[in-house]
């Protein structure tokens, strides 16, 4: 039996077994397989059972479906393995024979895993420099222009009272 697996951070594992023909996925409990997830739209697609394919029908959805990277217009079929993605969430399609295959091998001794990395994650993993980013640092000229501007008007008030005194 094919069913559709979470691998999005958040929904890790979260999974759907495809038992009836029509199956609709979508950010809202109506759904038979609702993800709240906010960019999931409330109705994003369908996945139909017809013979031996699989096949996904977006639902004009807002963030778009995509299977292996290619936007779904209209409808495609979802092979085994293949990577679904509805907004930012990221689901693969596992047929019957991924669900038998042998469990991982346990440790034979206890490890020891270093404060900070996460289960499942390689100790040796480089750490991800975060102040290297392709966005560009928000520049200051809008705030000294917006504080010239307010002391330029407070000089004007200045002189503005200044000059009514000395009228009267």
């Amino acid at each position: 039996m094919a069913r559709l697996v979470i691998l999005s951070e958040g929904f890790t594992g979260k999974a759907y077994d495809l038992t009836v023909d029509k199956t609709t996925i979508g950010r809202v409990d109506d759904n038979a397989f609702p993800i709240p997830e906010g960019s999931v739209s409330s109705h994003h697609c369908e996945v139909l059972l017809r013979g031996s394919e699989i096949v996904i029908h977006d639902l004009n959805s807002t963030n778009g479906t995509f299977i292996n990277g290619h936007q779904v217009t209209g409808e495609a079929v979802l092979k085994p393995g293949q990577i679904l993605r509805l907004g930012q969430v990221e689901i693969r399609l596992e047929d019957g024979s991924a669900q038998k295959a042998a469990p991982k091998k346990l440790p034979d001794q206890t490890m020891v895993i270093p404060q900070g990395v996460r289960l499942g994650q390689d100790p040796g993993t480089k750490a991800v420099a975060f102040d290297k980013t392709t966005f560009a640092k928000k520049s200051n000229t809008a705030n000294k222009i917006f504080i010239a501007a307010i002391v330029v008007l407070a000089v004007v008030v200045v002189v503005l009272v200044v000059a009514f005194i000395i009228v009267k």
